[in-house]
């Protein structure tokens, strides 16, 4: 993991399940981080722990709906790092329904933090990123924005959503500034955040931190594109 060593990285939704642990993974292998998430509380415990076991962070409280918290985000990891290597926009929401239910409200909050905050986190640093000539876009999607099961159609067209604007992002970015883009698309994993399906066989939320170390560890000539994740055991 040498190739992570120093790099500044800025995780969102860092204050539980894959984020938290792709922070913990990430610090242990010399990173340092800029952690954001609405839990100030959470984040800050996490931050600390970190340090305390010799790593490199700091936090943020953070909206990734709000474009211009993304942006204070940014400049705070500018002013404490210098620089920014590499953005995991994790932050997501998952609130399945059928469409009859209606539940426009669900509808909207899915669209404004798995779309919007992907594309306000892109608009936070791509500038410092194209100025530097380097970096790297992680985007969390899913096995569902891949194929479409009963409940899931809004979070499905989101996380789809979320597989063309960084496909968009690579070929626009790749020749110019060098900015590489990546997808990480996870099965079920065991965040917590889908109680009901508990039972099913899911991913550990460290498993998919270790993907994500991966493609970030990757030589700068070379762009992990996608990474498709799953229980052995998952079918779909």
């Amino acid at each position: 993991m040498e190739n992570i060593q120093s790099k500044v990285i800025i995780i969102t939704g860092a204050s539980s399940g894959i984020g938290e642990a792709t922070a913990k993974f990430l610090a242990q292998h010399g990173a340092r981080l800029v952690l954001a998430a609405r839990r100030e509380d959470r984040i800050r415990t996490i931050v600390d722990t970190i340090l305390q076991d010799g790593g490199n962070a700091v936090y943020m409280q953070t909206d990734v709906t709000s474009a211009e918290d993304m942006h204070r985000l940014a400049q705070f990891a500018l002013e404490k790092f210098g620089r920014i290597d590499v953005l995991i926009n994790n932050a997501g929401v998952q609130l399945n329904s059928k469409l009859h239910e209606l539940k426009m409200n669900e509808w909207e909050q899915t669209i404004d933090v798995n779309i919007k905050g992907v594309l306000y986190g892109i608009a936070a640093v791509l500038p410092t990123m194209r100025k530097q000539k380097s970096g790297h876009i992680i985007n969390m999607s899913s096995v569902v924005g891949h194929k479409i099961i009963p409940t899931t159609a809004v979070y499905s067209a989101s996380k789809s959503a979320v597989r063309a604007i960084s496909e968009g992002l690579r070929q626009e970015e790749s020749t110019d500034s060098q900015i590489r883009s990546t997808i990480i698309s996870p099965g079920m994993t065991a965040t917590g955040v889908l109680d009901e399906y508990s039972d099913y066989p899911s991913l550990s939320p460290s498993t998919v931190s270790q993907a994500i170390a991966y493609a970030i560890n990757q030589p700068d000539d070379a762009n992990v594109n996608e990474i498709v994740i799953r229980p052995t055991l998952q079918s779909i």
